[in-house]
């Protein structure tokens, strides 16, 4: 059980949300049990750490928390009221004869609605109440949140769930998972789990928006000639024509190979020109008799701006 959620994620009570989000993601990577087979220990420090972050990590949960209206555990705390705040209340005042329950006399109080007059122990233990929201992380590979996929997560009690993850999911997002939370009481129904999501870079693409970027190397003779290259995308390769004269830089776009969302992407191609490993003599002496004959600063139009 979590007695200071604060402390469990190494924070003090001034920590900013964005710094317990990382402290969060931090410590579930350290300690989540598909990276700690065995570590009982870190199992039950990853149990903790998510406790901990679905309290604070909800902005509401945690201002109560704070006030002392609910537990680390996210328990309601009562509201005590005692007889002495009522003594010279009228024999109407709704809470005047209410003896026995003046603990619980705020009406804010989660209590409050079952103790009325009459049988108020009774109507308690036969009430429904909604199970509380679980908080899990899961690192989400790139190509899997641009494509959409099913993958399974891995619970600290060892069992595993299930999760649908949509195509064009970005980082920080929550998924809801209903019904995968605490059990209710008394019958009620069962919270959710709430999944937050961490995308992995890619080695070869990057992200902006719903598009995608890719840096593509060519060849001398491709840039000058132009050609037919191939270019991978996050929905397989495909063939692109490079136009003659291309210059590093140059961006060419092909559309609808970017984010797989309900609304699709582009794959934005940057061009970089890239000499060979070795430059050979017959390269060299080609280039030289070049820049004899044909001459030119690329670089004028930046002159005087300095």
């Amino acid at each position: 059980m979590v007695d200071d959620p604060y402390k469990v994620l190494g924070l003090n009570r001034q920590a900013s949300q964005d710094d317990i989000q990382k402290a969060y993601r931090r410590l579930a990577k350290k300690h989540h049990p598909d990276l700690n087979p065995g570590d009982r220990s870190a199992e039950e420090k990853f149990k903790q750490v998510s406790q901990a972050y679905d309290l604070l990590g909800d902005e509401e949960k945690r201002r109560r928390f704070d006030r002392g209206e609910i537990d680390a555990q996210g328990m309601e705390r009562p509201q005590h009221r005692f007889y002495r705040e009522y003594a010279d209340a009228g024999a109407d005042h709704p809470y005047a004869s209410r003896a026995g329950f003046e603990d619980f006399a705020d009406a804010g109080d989660i209590f409050s609605q079952f103790f009325t007059r009459g049988g108020g122990g009774d109507r308690f233990r036969n009430v429904r109440m909604r199970g509380g929201d679980i908080r899990y992380h899961l690192r989400v590979d790139f190509l899997d949140a641009v494509r959409g996929a099913r993958r399974t997560l891995t619970l600290p009690d060892g069992s595993s769930m299930d999760i649908e993850i949509p195509a064009g999911v970005e980082d920080g997002q929550m998924l809801r998972v209903r019904g995968k939370g605490s059990p209710g009481l008394n019958g009620g129904e069962a919270g959710d789990a709430l999944i937050e999501l961490e995308i992995a870079d890619h080695p070869v693409f990057r992200r902006e928006g719903q598009d995608i970027h890719i840096d593509l190397p060519i060849t001398i003779d491709e840039a000058v000639l132009g050609g037919k290259v191939e270019v991978p995308t996050p929905t397989g390769t495909v063939t692109m024509t490079v136009p003659a004269g291309a210059s590093s830089g140059r961006t060419l776009r092909l559309r609808g190979k970017g984010v797989q969302g309900r609304t699709k992407g582009d794959e934005l191609v940057h061009l970089s020109i890239v000499l060979p490993e070795r430059v050979d003599p017959e390269l060299e002496n080609f280039m030289r008799r070049w820049r004899e004959q044909h001459r030119y600063d690329p670089r004028r139009p930046m002159k005087g701006a300095a």
